[in-house]
């Protein structure tokens, strides 16, 4: 890139344009371990016409830009990895506007997820999307790739709370996208491209986003389960009698690590080889009832071996970290992860085919699996043996893919589930969508951004039409 590029962003944006090797690996990746970071620069906007601007003169020049946030993502959509401009939205992080009779509120595409939830219940309300990336996730990033995480059974994806978008297209212009409303049958609705579009039509600069109540009184069960099988029996008990907020999956090898790391005790005093998470909001006495006779049910029917029900907000929160911990675990592990779904009915098969799999290309590898249970999205985890180097890692991880996606495409299922298609998953991008779909999504991208200056060979082959 030449000088002539990074003196007019530094004309623009001054100290908010950095160039330095640090800045450059910090920011031009995501918690991708296989792309090596190599941006140019990167550039911290603080308002909707400064991206603008930066759009316009990418288009102008040729520019190729990278959306960052947070850089939680595990697909590589954040990733710079050829001489990119990163556009960091770190410091468009303000709450703009708060109605408390709609339980709208406006904020930049910078805020922090956790922000959000603490300022929705500084105002008695609640923001329900949660994962474990929370504290670092970005709003902006979240909507791009339509982050779901641990309460999708009750509340759905990041696209069911949103009620108004602003973009900066790829083409530069400024939309303003239903502005909040709840009904609005004006014709295609633009604000569904950009969720989960992952800054290849345009880049999201505000969001408003709906709330809701808080819930009262949320209890966390974990329970240990003889066979994997039993996970689905216990969730259609509960589910029957139960407004569930969460189920969550994982095994006792997954657990193994959360507890090698520190800071949490094992829930119970023998092993079982799966566990379960539930949370649940008991409004009455009557609904702890009903729970207390499910899962004796669930006891009598051999299903589970144990049990522990929080008994305080403190107890639910440790009960959480024993799911919520394992990414960070097993991230010195270099893992080697697939983020994939089925519908729920269809999970155990799944799962069975997918291990049957993976254990037998990989017996020296140790496999860990977790995942969202109640809304069909697993984790698999393929970790790295210490004494291999990463290059040949990769490559042995990325042999199986094929067999693991054939698979997801005969159960009807996706490739991925949370965290886009990026680099990672882009060349597999038809075990998912069919052929036709494909060439309608190049003709939107060439409507929104025709110069391929959005984020350019994330989601959809560079330079295909």
């Amino acid at each position: 890139m030449s000088n002539v590029v990074i003196e007019w962003l530094t004309s623009q944006f001054g100290e908010r344009v950095l160039t330095d090797q640090d800045s450059l690996e910090h920011y031009g990746k995501d918690w991708t371990k296989k792309f090596i970071p190599a941006p140019t620069a990167i550039v911290f906007p603080k308002t909707t016409e400064e991206v603008q601007a930066l759009v316009r003169y990418a288009n102008e020049q040729k520019l190729a830009l990278v959306p960052s946030g947070g850089r939680t993502g595990l697909s590589g959509g954040a990733v710079a990895a050829n001489g990119e401009i990163v556009v960091a939205f770190d410091k468009m992080n303000a709450i703009v506007d708060f109605d408390a009779g709609d339980r709208l509120v406006q904020c930049q595409a910078g805020v922090i997820t956790e922000q959000l939830q603490r300022f929705a219940e500084e105002n008695d309300l609640y923001y329900p999307v949660d994962f474990a990336s929370a504290g670092s996730s970005q709003i902006g990033g979240n909507l791009s790739t339509n982050a779901g995480g641990i309460k999708v059974i009750r509340w759905g994806m990041s696209r069911d709370w949103v009620a108004g978008l602003t973009v900066v297209t790829g083409k530069g212009d400024i939309l303003e996208l239903n502005r909040g409303l709840v009904k609005n049958n004006t014709g295609y609705d633009l604000s569904q491209l950009f969720i989960a579009g992952e800054g290849t039509l345009g880049f999201i600069t505000e969001a408003t986003m709906r709330l809701t109540r808080k819930p009262k009184n949320l209890q966390v069960m974990v329970l240990g389960l003889s066979h994997f099988d039993n996970v689905m029996d216990v969730l259609k008990t509960f589910s029957k009698t139960i407004e569930i907020t969460a189920f969550e999956f994982f095994s006792h090898q997954a657990m193994s690590h959360v507890l090698a790391h520190g800071g949490v005790a094992a829930p119970f005093a023998e092993d079982a080889p799966y566990y379960a998470l539930l949370e649940y909001e008991v409004a009455s006495e009557a609904v702890e009832e009903e729970a207390m006779a499910q899962f004796e049910h669930a006891v009598e029917a051999g299903w589970v071996v144990d049990g522990v029900v929080s008994q305080s907000e403190a107890q639910a929160a440790s009960l959480w970290r024993l799911r919520e911990g394992i990414s960070e675990s097993i991230a010195p592990h270099t893992p080697y992860k697939n983020d994939i779904a089925v519908r729920p009915s269809k999970v155990p098969e799944f799962l069975r085919r997918i291990d049957e799999v993976v254990s037998a290309e990989y017996p020296d590898f140790e496999i860990i699996w977790f995942g969202h249970i109640g809304d069909g999205n697993l984790h698999l985890n393929i970790l790295k043996p210490a004494d291999l180097d990463k290059a040949t890692f990769f490559s042995r991880c990325e042999r199986v893919n094929t067999m693991v996606f054939d698979i997801v495409k005969d159960c009807g299922g996706t490739i991925s589930a949370e965290h886009g298609v990026g680099l990672l998953k882009q060349p597999y991008l038809p075990y998912s969508r069919s052929a036709e779909e494909i060439a309608y999504m190049h003709a939107i991208k060439a409507a929104f951004d025709p110069n391929n200056v959005m984020n350019p060979g994330k989601l959809l082959a560079a330079g295909a039409s």
